[in-house]
């Protein structure tokens, strides 16, 4: 049986996208975190290769179907005919054109990678991060407050949300992503002054 972790031991990955790197926000971005006394346990710049974004991105047709239904979700909500734009409005082929957008976004640019510790740190980085669409994101949020993409205008442009983030939605794809974009001896360990205050 696995050994239950303190809430306070929970980690996550987190990645500001090319568009949060061009536009000057990473020092925001780490700011809402850390004012959170969320803890910022490892932090690097890379050029991810296409390789290396096809890698992150999962392949199975479940995500892939699931990436098109988010945007025919959209479509149905602004009256946007999927087959005039796609040529199709099945999902899983929709999704696919959508991934390959992912990747020609994610390597347009540099990114600041992160692990993020701290009480619950899947849910709270996911809260200051705010939904996928920047469009619905609440105000206050990281994309609320930083961009207004949308699934209708990507889509019409032929490439992937800017939505500013990326932040693993689940302890499992957190364990996957950690592993896939840091070594162990790039993770340090250390206290912060107020967590003996705090927790």
């Amino acid at each position: 049986m696995k050994e239950e972790r303190h809430p306070k031991e929970e980690v996550t990955f987190v990645m500001v996208k090319p568009d949060g790197v061009k536009r000057g926000l990473v020092g925001d971005v780490l700011k809402r975190f850390e004012q959170r006394n969320l803890k910022i346990i490892a932090l690097a710049m890379d050029q991810p290769s296409k390789e290396k974004i096809d890698g992150h991105y999962p392949k199975t047709k479940e995500w892939i179907t699931r990436l098109g239904n988010k945007t025919l979700t959209g479509y149905k909500e602004y009256g946007i005919d999927a087959k005039a734009r796609h040529g199709t409005d099945d999902a899983y082929k929709i999704g696919l054109e959508i991934r390959k957008w992912l990747i020609i976004y994610m390597t347009s640019g540099p990114v600041v990678k992160m692990i993020i510790k701290g009480i619950h740190a899947i849910d709270m980085v996911g809260k200051l991060a705010g939904v996928t669409f920047p469009y619905k994101a609440e105000l206050g949020s990281i994309r609320g407050d930083f961009s207004v993409d949308s699934p209708a205008a990507a889509n019409k442009d032929k490439r992937a949300i800017h939505n500013i983030i990326h932040a693993s939605e689940n302890e499992q794809e957190a364990e996957h992503e950690i592993a896939y974009w840091f070594k162990k001896d790039e993770i340090f360990n250390y206290k912060r002054v107020e967590e003996d205050l705090m927790f």
